[in-house]
C-alpha cells in the first residue's frame, strides 16, 4: 500500500522555481520515472522452473524515490489520458515528495483531494509598482523619453493605486497614439524598474482560430495565455496592439480586466497587484470605444494619449540615436566619421520622419552610408543627402 506523498505545488517564474527545489539536490525528473517504469512494464522476462527469479523481484521493488520533479513544460510530453489520471501515475511512482511546477488545474484538484495532508502551494511574489518605483519613473522618465510630459503625470496617477498593500487585482492602462512614439518604450521602462523579463505580446498577430485556442485554452499541450501567464517573470503585462483582435476575443479579457483572473479549460492564473499595459495607434477614445466596444472600453482605469513628435522633440530624438550609435562605433569608425555633422544631416533628413522607429532607421543607414564612403577614401560630409523610400541618397554617387 503506498505511503503519503508530500506535495508541493509551484506557481511562477522557472527560475524561481529551481532556486526553491535547487539544481544539485538530488532529485528525479518525473517524466523520466514514469517512462523508465513504462519500459520496465514493457519487457518480457521468461523464467525456467529451476531458475532464480531474484533479478526480476528486484526490479518490482524498486527502491522509492526520494524527490520527484515536474516543470512547467513537462506535462505536455504526456498523454490527455495521463493528465486526467494523475494522481494513479504519481501513486504507481509513490515519491516521498512531488515537487510540480505550473501544473493544469485539472492536476492541482486531483492531487489535493488524494493527497490532503501533504499537499502544499507555493506562489511566486511578482514585482509590484511601490512608491519608490513612482519617484525613479518621474525622476528618470525624461531620460527615456522625449516630451510626453502628458503621459508621465497620466501614468502616475494610474500606477498610484497600486502602491497599496490592501489592493489584490490589477491596474489596466490602454496607451493609444501614433505608431513610434514611446508607448512600447514606456512598458518597458516600467519594467524595468521592476525587474524581470517583459511578458510582451502582439495582438496583430492573432487574427485565426489558434487565437482562440491560445486564449480559451486547447489541449494541454497547446500554449495559452494563461500559461505564459503563470510562466512570466514580470509585474507588468504588455498587450500590444491590442484592438487589433477580433472582437469575438474580447470576452475573453472581461473578467481579467475587473478582478486580474484569467481563466480556459486548463490553467487558472490570478495576476493580482501587477500592471497590465495595453497600446493602440487610435487617435481619440472615440475611436478605442468604437474599436473594443462599451463592455471593454469601461474596465479601462486609464486611457492615455501620446502626442506626434513636435520639431524640438525630433531633434531630441535625434541627438540620442546619433550619439547612442556612435557609442557602438569602434574607434576607427569614430574617427571616420563627425558626430556633429551627422546630427546636421539628420536634422535635414528627420523633418521626413514621423516617429522614433523611422529616425532610427535613417540614422543608422545614415551613418553606414558615411562609413563606406570614408573606406572608400571619399569625403562624405561634402556631398549633400537626402532621403528616399529606401534611406539615404548621395547626390552625385549610387544610392548605398
Amino acid at each position: 500500500m503506498p505511503t503519503e506523498t508530500k506535495v508541493i505545488v509551484y506557481y511562477g517564474p522557472l527560475t524561481w522555481f529551481e532556486q526553491l527545489v535547487g539544481k544539485k539536490k538530488k532529485k528525479e525528473g518525473l517524466l523520466e520515472a514514469v517512462f523508465a517504469r513504462d519500459e520496465r512494464l514493457r519487457q518480457l522476462r521468461v523464467v525456467l522452473p529451476d531458475q532464480d527469479d531474484t533479478a526480476a523481484e528486484n526490479t518490482a521493488h524498486r527502491k522509492r524515490p526520494k524527490r520527484l520533479v515536474a516543470e512547467s513544460g513537462d506535462y505536455a510530453s504526456l498523454q490527455e489520458h495521463a493528465i486526467t489520471n494523475f494522481p494513479g501515475l504519481v501513486q504507481a511512482q509513490n515519491p516521498r515528495e512531488l515537487h510540480l511546477h505550473n501544473p493544469p488545474e485539472q492536476v492541482h484538484e486531483h492531487l489535493r483531494r488524494i493527497f490532503p495532508r501533504g499537499f502544499q502551494v507555493l506562489r511566486y511574489e511578482y514585482p509590484s509598482v511601490t512608491r519608490r518605483t513612482l519617484v525613479q519613473f518621474r525622476d528618470e522618465f525624461a531620460q527615456h523619453l522625449v516630451g510626453q510630459e502628458n503621459v508621465k503625470e497620466s501614468l502616475l496617477a494610474a500606477l498610484y493605486p497600486l502602491t497599496r498593500e490592501t489592493r489584490t487585482k490589477p491596474v489596466v492602462v490602454m496607451l493609444y497614439g501614433p505608431s513610434g512614439v514611446g508607448k512600447t518604450e514606456t512598458a518597458q521602462f516600467l519594467n524595468g524598474l521592476l525587474g524581470g523579463t517583459l511578458m510582451r505580446k502582439q495582438f496583430s498577430m492573432f487574427h485565426n482560430e489558434k487565437f482562440a485556442s491560445y486564449l480559451f485554452g486547447g489541449g494541454h499541450a497547446e500554449s495559452s495565455f494563461a500559461h505564459d501567464l503563470l510562466d512570466r517573470e514580470s509585474g507588468v503585462v504588455l498587450l500590444a496592439e491590442f484592438d487589433k483582435a477580433a472582437s469575438v476575443f474580447h470576452s475573453a479579457f472581461y473578467q481579467f480586466f475587473d478582478g486580474g483572473v484569467f481563466q480556459d479549460k486548463n490553467y487558472r492564473v490570478d495576476v493580482g497587484r501587477s500592471l497590465i499595459v495595453c497600446t493602440s495607434n487610435y487617435g481619440s477614445e472615440k475611436g478605442i470605444q468604437d474599436a473594443l466596444g462599451d463592455a471593454l472600453f469601461s474596465r479601462f482605469d486609464a486611457l492615455i494619449k501620446f502626442e506626434p513628435l513636435s520639431n524640438h522633440g525630433i531633434t531630441a530624438v535625434i541627438d540620442r540615436l546619433v550619439e547612442g550609435r556612435f557609442e557602438t562605433l569602434e574607434a576607427d569608425e569614430r574617427e571616420a566619421v563627425n558626430a556633429t555633422k551627422v546630427k546636421e544631416m539628420m536634422y535635414r533628413l528627420g523633418a521626413r520622419a514621423s516617429n522614433v522607429r523611422k529616425l532610427g532607421k535613417i540614422t543608422d543607414e545614415l551613418i553606414s552610408t558615411l562609413l563606406v564612403r570614408a573606406v572608400l577614401d571619399q569625403d562624405p560630409t561634402t556631398t549633400p543627402l537626402t532621403t528616399t523610400s529606401s534611406g539615404p541618397t548621395v547626390h552625385g554617387g549610387a544610392t548605398l
